[in-house]
């Protein structure tokens, strides 16, 4: 059984690994994960995604780290306006952290012990003044000091190193064209990076798998706009938890500064990051430029898919048999829902212009995609296309979905409603019900 879930598994991740080899990402470990007892298998994991062709940029954090060592030396963290004031003796405990964790970090990378998933991984860890910092400055008579954010990013410098299958670590002290050294948030240099190298992803990890919804349940993906709207109205969970909410502000940034997607991820569950890169569906939550699932009229191409979708519930009775043959005669006629390569979901328009109507037929949905309404979605796609065509009503024909269609407005009509060539066509032995909405 264990064999049979294995290749199962690596089959089904099989799609994904080929579209990540080659891809940017940028991935932020705040100082949180750092801290819990799972960052040994973060690390391997973020070493497998090096092994696998991805170029990987790590930058790291250390909020509660520097805030145990102030405390430790007993000086008070000052902040303004939420960003912290870095002083002459603040900074010198910082540098000190920042510096360990930067040692701390590329000695686990660097690890290729026997019987460890890092055995014989040989990754090249580079670090160095990728970032240019510039001052904060003074806020409404507040100095920040050493404080500053990302002035200028090495792009070229940082493509050099990944073009060598190096990964490129980086932490919260910067340098600036005067030679001073600045504090930077991790998000900010996250946000900065892969935004100036148009990274593929930014990825977070967070004490929480993901944003969660009213009923506490992860919500899988969401546009910026959304995650914004989520942060202005303080949302409980993200008032609990500001590494969580830091991450889904520069998350905001970043999908709007063209970094197609950015993935949050619980830093508590072993193997999320892979869960979330390597299966349809994921395991956290990701703030997305457009949505992955995408509405559109099917080509020759997605036969197979659409095959795959219908046969079951053609071998149920609940649809009525097309060949494959028939199908790619009929393909243009068909819309679908596609997720990441998959076949979701699909329907089809069929029009008879002599009596001025149209039919929706063969609406199918995946299984494991049938709790969000995307039925619903297919009907709405086919009632636009029908409007467009200027038919006057839509029919369909149905056994076991009467209420459904009753529920989208559609009334009852009898075999005599029906057009001329479908009534010739009608199986009296299927005895399905037919079903008409006005357009």
């Amino acid at each position: 059984m264990r064999t049979t879930e294995l290749v199962s598994g690596f089959r089904q991740s099989a799609p994904y690994v080929n579209a990540h080899r080659g891809k940017t990402f940028v991935v932020m470990l705040g100082g949180e994960a750092i801290n819990q007892a799972g960052f040994r298998s973060i690390i391997n994991d973020i070493a497998l995604l090096n092994s696998l062709g991805i170029k990987i940029v790590l930058v790291y954090g250390a909020r509660p780290q520097i805030n145990r060592a102030l405390e430790n030396a007993g000086l008070a963290p000052s902040f303004h306006q939420h960003i912290r004031i870095t002083d002459d003796d603040s900074f010198r405990l910082i540098k000190q952290v920042a510096g360990e964790l930067q040692l701390d970090i590329t000695a686990r990378l660097s690890m290729s012990l026997s019987n460890t998933p890092m055995q014989g991984a040989q990754i090249n860890v580079v670090s160095g003044n990728f970032v240019i910092a510039q001052p904060l400055g003074v806020d409404e008579g507040v100095d920040y000091f050493h404080s500053g954010r990302v002035r200028r990013i090495d792009t070229a410098g940082i493509r050099r190193q990944l073009d060598t299958n190096g990964i490129v670590l980086m932490g919260p002290i910067a340098a600036s064209v005067t030679g001073e050294s600045f504090n930077l948030t991790a998000e900010d240099i996250a946000t900065q990076v892969a935004i100036k190298l148009k990274a593929d992803k930014m990825i977070g990890f967070s004490e929480i798998g993901g944003i969660t919804d009213e009923d506490d349940r992860i919500i899988a993906e969401m546009m910026p706009n959304y995650a914004e709207q989520l942060v202005q109205n303080a949302q409980p969970t993200l008032a609990a938890c500001p590494s969580t909410l830091a991450f889904l502000q520069a998350a905001i940034l970043a999908c709007r500064g063209g970094v197609p997607r950015c993935h949050l991820v619980g830093f508590a569950d072993d193997g999320s990051l892979l869960q979330e890169l390597f299966s349809r569906d994921g395991i956290g939550t990701q703030i997305v430029t457009e949505s992955a699932e995408k509405l559109r009229q099917a080509t020759i191409a997605d036969i197979g898919g659409i095959l795959d979708l219908i046969r079951p519930l053609e071998q149920q009775g609940l649809l009525v048999r097309r060949s494959r043959e028939q199908l790619e005669l009929e393909i243009n006629q068909f819309t679908l829902i596609e997720r990441d390569g998959l076949v979701i979901g699909c329907a089809a328009l069929y029009t008879f212009p002599e009596d001025n109507v149209a039919e929706f037929a063969c609406l199918a949905v995946h299984p494991e995609y049938r709790d969000a309404d995307r039925g619903s979605l297919l009907l709405n796609s086919i009632i636009q296309l029908a409007r467009q065509q200027r038919f006057d009503k839509l029919f369909a024909l149905t056994t076991r979905s009467i209420h459904w269609f009753l529920e989208q407005g559609f009334e009852l009509l009898t075999v005599d409603d029906l057009p001329a060539q479908k009534k010739q066509m009608y199986n009296y032995q299927r005895r399905s019900k037919i079903l008409a909405l006005t357009l």
